[in-house]
């Protein structure tokens, strides 16, 4: 009966320890849900077009995967795969593109960050954080200036900015 006693308590204790080391060995993250993504596009679009500008506007998720691509209808042909660069550029650098384009100028030590394929260190590209977390990137390009560009991605941001924080 005592040996039955003792290996029901190590059983026990070898379940814990491995629920325990289970835990350890995973992590949870929040993604925008699709709706959320669009909603943000379609704000940094409505503000473009107030102020006259046509553009393509692109939402990343925390990976880069493209979720929402909208072009308005005279934006240029260049702009869409422009704004998916820009989201991913912010996302995988955890940086706005027009704060990347400071540090990465001609004659910087991390100006052959430019070179690198899919790189848009030009403004337009920002994070869409919340409760202290990257949880995408929002991609705007067509406005004459990435200044302008990051307007619109700002009103993007803040559409959603309610909904994201935790």
């Amino acid at each position: 009966m005592k040996q039955l006693s003792l290996m029901i308590v190590a059983l026990a204790l070898a379940s814990l320890v491995q629920a325990a080391s289970a835990q350890d060995a995973t992590y949870s993250i929040r993604l925008m849900t699709p709706e959320t993504a669009l909603k943000a596009a379609q704000a940094a679009l409505k503000s473009c077009r107030d102020s006259g500008y046509q553009v393509a506007v692109a939402v990343v998720d925390r990976g880069g995967v493209t979720q929402v691509l909208l072009r308005d209808r005279f934006a240029g042909p260049h702009t869409p795969r422009m704004a998916v660069d820009k989201a991913w550029t912010a996302v995988s650098f955890r940086t706005n593109t027009t704060d990347l384009a400071q540090i990465t100028a001609p004659g910087q030590p991390s100006s052959g960050v430019r070179h690198r394929p899919r790189v848009a260190s030009v403004g337009g590209g920002l994070m869409i954080q919340g409760g202290g977390a990257i949880l995408g990137g929002i991609g705007v390009s067509g406005a004459p200036g990435g200044d302008l560009d990051d307007v619109c991605g700002n009103a993007g941001i803040a559409a959603i900015k309610d909904s994201v924080e935790f």
